[in-house]
């Protein structure tokens, strides 16, 4: 998902952290080459040298891919590609409506654009990695001879239907529901098989052993208890004072601080709530971006609109510990971009711009860059 490798140098360089320090050796050294097979393509998320990472839900892990798209792209001029499902679909042979867009990366390198698509829908869905470059033209990502390794998750739930009537879900289905790439290893968001569910895991990189994830709990003030099997829909990484946070956003929409220091396996830890930004939403995608040396978030709602959310005063900001009830907000400031409408995917473009997947009138999908608020 979204976090884009430059950015996270950045932050990483302010805390004396230097990426990949191993990388004098290679990344790829120990992959195999051939052509990665999914059973599912979800998050994604860039690395160095152009090193593409692919979330599989259904097989329970992340693909590191070597994109060789590493040609440093320059400045961004703006994109817009109209009907970027129905061009996707006629790629596939299928119509508009079999097409689903999962997520969307891009490269911080070339400036093209990822998207992990699923052809079709249900249990016979096909996935499929679609490459957009910085002229707008549509192809499958050609993966057929790359360099590649995989991590399976070790603690992943078991694949069935759980629960009765309105509250059957499917547990293996939020294994992975976002990654990021940072600094030496790729921190992975969704649900374990242990009872406290709610995971992050943070797999060292080039992959190796996987261990059992860190399991997390924090206070949701809409529902006025404390919770730790609600999955983090999306995060990103945020420099706060001298370390490395995360800042997490679940459904309904609490938006949780955790320490990178404290993702170890096996270890249980509570994060800091440090908005309510209200209920009956859930939340979509999430970027951090900088302004006048100030951070801001943009996070993308189902039905609250676009947010975007300053951390001016994060470190001083109270942990959410008491029922924020009837939708009241509580916390972190925050504007919504009434403009910015329909928005179901985004990531940083470029330093002054985004890139979205916009839904329109009449349902239609576009991928366009808009200059950030």
């Amino acid at each position: 998902m979204r976090k884009p490798f430059e950015t996270l140098v950045v932050s990483l360089a302010l805390v004396g952290i230097t990426p990949m320090d191993a990388e004098a050796a290679s990344l790829t050294d120990g992959m195999k080459e051939g052509a990665p097979t999914f059973k599912s393509a979800g998050p994604l998320a860039f690395g160095p040298e152009g090193m593409l990472f692919v979330a599989d839900t259904k097989a329970a892990t992340i693909t590191a891919i070597a994109t060789g798209d590493v040609s440093a792209g320059a400045a961004s001029k703006p994109l817009k590609v109209e009907g970027i499902d129905q061009k996707i679909a006629a790629l596939l042979g299928v119509t508009g409506d079999q097409i689903l867009i999962n997520d969307m990366v891009v490269s911080p390198l070339s400036r093209n654009t990822y998207l992990a698509v699923s052809r079709g829908r249900g249990t016979d869905a096909t996935p499929v990695i679609i490459k957009v470059n910085v002229e707008g033209r549509v192809e499958v990502a050609a993966f057929e001879k790359v360099k590649f390794s995989r991590a399976e998750l070790p603690d992943a739930p078991v694949d069935g239907v759980v629960g009765t009537g309105n509250r059957q879900s499917n547990p293996r289905q939020e294994t992975i529901t976002d990654i990021a790439f940072l600094e030496d290893r790729v921190v992975v968001a969704g649900l374990s098989n242990e009872e406290f569910s709610s995971t992050l895991r943070a797999i060292p990189f080039p992959f190796k052993a996987v261990q059992n994830g860190t399991s997390v709990e924090m206070y949701h003030g809409a529902h006025g208890r404390f919770e730790t099997r609600s999955p983090i829909r999306t995060f990103v990484p945020l420099k706060v004072g001298n370390e490395l946070q995360l800042l997490a956003a679940y459904t309904c929409t609490p938006l949780v601080q955790f320490s990178v220091a404290d993702l170890k396996p096996g270890a249980k830890i509570k994060g800091k709530t440090v908005a309510e930004l209200g209920n009956r939403n859930r939340p979509l995608d999430m970027i951090v971006y900088q302004r006048e040396g100030k951070d801001f978030l943009l996070l993308a709602n189902s039905s609250r609109g676009l947010m975007k959310i300053s951390t001016d005063h994060i470190e001083s900001t109270e942990n959410i510990s008491t029922p924020v009830p009837d939708g009241a907000k509580k916390g972190l400031p925050y504007e919504t971009i009434a403009n910015w409408t329909g928005i179901e995917q985004l990531d940083r473009f470029d330093s002054k711009q985004a890139l979205v997947v916009r839904r329109g009138e009449g349902g239609a999908l576009s991928l366009e860059s808009l200059a950030l608020p």
